[in-house]
């Protein structure tokens, strides 16, 4: 049963196959009998209650395609009963009043809250190893990174121990860990998904996503997370739609960019291999591949890493020791009672973060670093919309590897922060545009120490283009087997 799609688990329940309860039980079963560190707060009570709400709604008729389906919360996202910790020491006690916006979704559609998984520190990093409760290690080879921020998600579903996992995507977090965990993974347009309980990071660039098995899991996921907030100042007012309409498109015709700034120095050959088979697969359905080029590529990583921490020093401010996170035991005075809290309670790369972003802010650096990194973003921006837009566009999708390796050994780039951010190369101009971009498994390549490991295929469109990409990313899955294959 573990085994099963969203759409096949939602017809054993309609069918009365299997109650919401049962499912529910097998999952969090299968989540205590693991040892990735996926999840940071499980409470079988609460996930219990849920579920037999939920059979009651499906024994009264009253079911949508997601009620009584288990779902994980990445734990950026409040959830009220469930601790919300961001990974953090700041919070590592805090139980939010309320439930997320996307949370609050979830639960009207019926669907079941299995815990609260674990992530890179305020969403911070690329590998899962900042988080303060320790990393998640790779289910496909447990010396192995699961790629962050939003590794405990991806985690998660490529072990089965949950169908699906919200999560969030600042500069790839929600497509580079399903790349190295071998799932499906999608971001959609900034503005799609609330953010109002999501913990900020990155204000401009953080956009809520769902992780699962397939991309129209993906769809039924996104049917339910998108929509207009009027609690969230950035979110898109525009009608509900069928992210599912088109997932039997023919995709005769499509034209896929290849961009050649995605295939230089720096993209390990395994890699390459399997996202070249991967565009082949694409010519042999109808497609025809374009080669096109996006020339401020490798300005995205100073742009981002400006741009990001200068948001993340702002949005963390909040975190001072008095009204709610950690606060020190022992201070003199107020100003004391900051510094200590503060200091005790973030992680070194949330440090960093705030300490660059602090400096790109202040008086005499502000137009030279924040200012100037904006004006790059949008010229970042228009390179895509020069390959993707107007009359003269010259493709329909964007297609490239996810991340230019396979998952590294955990702690190989633990003393070298660059190397991280170096990891984020291919998805960081995504985000800057706020375009939807995705990851689909395609195949593997091979571990420096030990065997296989996944290897994710980038599909990126244009705004609001997120069926079209389901659709593309559905016919590549009815056409191959990689999105069904399993850790041992």
């Amino acid at each position: 049963m573990h085994k099963l799609t969203l759409k096949e688990l939602s017809a054993q329940l309609q069918a009365r196959k299997i109650s919401a309860a049962e499912l529910a039980t097998l999952f969090l079963d299968r989540i205590d009998a693991s040892d990735l560190n996926a999840f940071l707060h499980v409470d079988r009570e609460l996930t219990l209650a849920q579920a037999k709400a939920a059979d009651a709604r499906l024994a009264g008729n009253d079911a949508g395609p997601l009620t009584g389906i288990p779902i994980a919360h990445k734990d950026i996202f409040v959830t009220r009963g469930w601790r919300t910790t961001a990974g953090s020491k700041m919070l590592q006690n805090y139980v939010s009043p309320f439930d997320a916006t996307v949370v609050d979704q979830f639960n009207q559609a019926g669907a079941v809250t299995l815990g609260k998984v674990n992530c890179d520190e305020f969403a911070m990093g690329s590998g899962n190893e900042n988080s303060f409760y320790g990393p998640v290690k790779n289910p496909w080879d447990k010396t192995a990174v699961p790629g962050g921020s939003s590794g405990g998600s991806a985690a998660a579903v490529a072990a089965r121990l949950a169908p699906a996992a919200t999560a969030t995507d600042t500069g790839g977090s929600i497509r580079q860990p399903s790349s190295l965990c071998g799932v499906t993974g999608i971001k959609p347009t900034y503005g799609s998904v609330s953010r109002f309980g999501m913990i900020a990071f990155a204000s401009s660039l953080d956009q809520g996503g769902p992780i699962a098995k397939t991309a129209e899991d993906c769809g039924l996921l996104l049917n339910a997370m998108t929509g207009f907030d009027e609690r969230d100042s950035t979110s898109l007012q525009r009608p509900k739609e069928d992210f599912n309409r088109s997932l039997n498109d023919s995709l005769q015709g499509l034209r896929i960019g290849v961009p050649k700034e995605f295939f230089g120095a720096g993209l390990a050959a395994d890699v390459e291999q399997a996202v070249r088979a991967a565009l082949a697969e694409f010519e042999k359905l109808g497609a025809t591949l374009v080669d096109i080029s996006l020339p401020k590529t490798e300005l995205s990583i100073p742009v981002y890493y400006v741009i990001a921490p200068a948001e993340a020093s702002s949005n963390l401010s909040r975190f001072d020791g008095v009204r709610y996170g950690h606060r020190a035991a022992d201070y003199k005075d107020l100003a004391d009672m900051y510094k200590k809290s503060r200091a005790e309670g973030f992680g070194e790369e949330v440090k960093r973060r705030i300490l660059v972003g602090s400096y790109v802010l202040s008086h005499g650096y502000y137009d030279a670093y924040y200012l100037q990194a904006q004006k790059i973003r949008r010229l970042i921006a228009q390179d895509f919309q020069n390959a993707l837009a107007g009359e003269n566009r010259q493709c329909d999708v964007i297609m490239g590897p996810v991340s230019p390796t396979v998952a590294w050994d955990l702690g190989d780039k633990t003393n070298d922060p660059v190397a991280n951010y170096l990891a984020d190369i291919f998805t960081l101009s995504t985000s800057l545009a706020g375009l939807p971009g995705m990851s689909i498994p395609c195949g593997f390549g091979q571990g420096e120490k030990n065997g296989k490991r996944p290897v994710g295929l980038q599909i990126i469109g244009n705004y609001f283009d997120e069926a079209r990409l389901l659709n593309v990313a559905h016919q590549f899955q009815q056409a191959t087997d990689w999105h069904l294959r399993e850790p041992a």
